[in-house]
């Protein structure tokens, strides 16, 4: 039924107080929980960049995936997403052209265009300037991967007549994140796929392909789903609760869901989770309702969930996991 769907895990790599343990076996713990993953039968893992966090969020999902392209055989890698406009796109294409060669051709490259004030300060770039610099980003993204000379003069960049090498032998992919419509609506019109988050935006992004003269087929939704599947979905919510409320509250006062001084903070687990984006299932649940969404949007490729949430054990998380594993992936494939 979704032998075309790939089903993976999403890292932020944040190690918060008062759950905090040493940043070096905190990476090593989850580069091994990857590559135990892998053996479940997962198939992809996907990275998320923010800079400045007081958690370790991680600013660098490309190292990252070097680590894990070097641990792995067959896992797509992703990024869902990086911060395009806060970064120079030629290095960025340097980087991930790399990637690619050293992983055989598995990476690609989701991006999206951020919102955080403090991150725009600090790189010296404008957050009135963030379309431009996302659809500047993504043609010299594109044109590096050519291996023909860059040749590009924009409103924010000019790369001469210059050769980006070595040239990747598979160009990632260039996916496009967003919730509002002119984001969704940009996807369509200029990335390779749609990165969704918590399925908000899927229809809209069905609508603006029609609307860029694409057709429905043409296009491609890599789902970001924060349901929590357990045996108990209830008790696991118990569980992780705290984690789960840090997680959500976290992105609101960065201003993910709107102004922070108009978006009101969760005041407890059981409200972050009943109205944020988090769903509680269990196996059967989790099959009818992704069974459900699949058959819905045949746009979607990948579905991936969170390995942890933040300050949760990779112990935690492998149990979710190794859960999904062998009562959920084995009836949707």
């Amino acid at each position: 039924m979704a032998s075309n769907v790939d089903f993976g895990l999403w890292y932020d790599f944040r190690n918060p107080e008062p759950w905090q343990i040493d940043f070096e076996q905190f990476y090593a713990e989850r580069l091994d929980q990857i590559v135990r993953a892998e053996g479940m039968g997962f198939d992809s893992v996907w990275l998320t960049e923010h800079h400045f966090c007081d958690d370790g969020y991680t600013p660098s999902p490309m190292v990252i995936h070097a680590a894990i392209a070097a641990r792995t055989q067959r896992m797509r890698l992703g990024t869902n997403l990086m911060l395009l406009p806060l970064a120079d796109p030629v290095r960025m294409a340097e980087d991930a052209a790399t990637l690619s060669l050293i992983s055989g051709g598995r990476f690609d490259l989701g991006v999206g265009i951020g919102y955080r004030a403090l991150e725009f300060d600090q790189f010296d770039r404008k957050i009135s300037h963030r379309p431009s610099l996302v659809e500047e980003g993504i043609e010299i993204l594109r044109r590096a991967w050519s291996g023909e000379a860059v040749n590009f003069e924009g409103k924010r960049f000019t790369v001469g007549d210059l050769k980006i090498t070595p040239k990747p032998n598979r160009a990632p992919k260039v996916l496009l994140g967003g919730m509002a419509p002119p984001a969704i609506d940009r996807a369509a019109r200029i990335a390779d796929g749609f990165l969704c988050t918590g399925g908000i935006g899927m229809d809209t992004y069905v609508e603006c392909l029609k609307a860029n003269g694409k057709s429905p087929e043409e296009g491609n939704i890599i789902l970001g789903c924060w349901a929590i599947i357990a045996e108990d979905p209830e008790a696991e919510a118990e569980r992780v609760g705290e984690h789960v409320l840090y997680q959500s509250n976290e992105y609101i006062r960065w201003g993910a869901f709107g102004p922070p001084d108009q978006t009101p903070l969760f005041p407890d687990a059981r409200t972050a989770i009943e109205n944020g984006l988090y769903e509680l299932w269990d196996a059967d649940q989790a099959v009818a309702n992704l069974s459900a969404l699949i058959e819905q949007y045949p746009q979607i490729s990948d579905i991936h969930f969170w390995a942890q949430f933040p300050g949760e054990s990779v112990a935690a998380g492998d149990r979710r996991m190794a859960y999904i594993a062998e009562k959920v992936l084995p009836r949707l494939r």
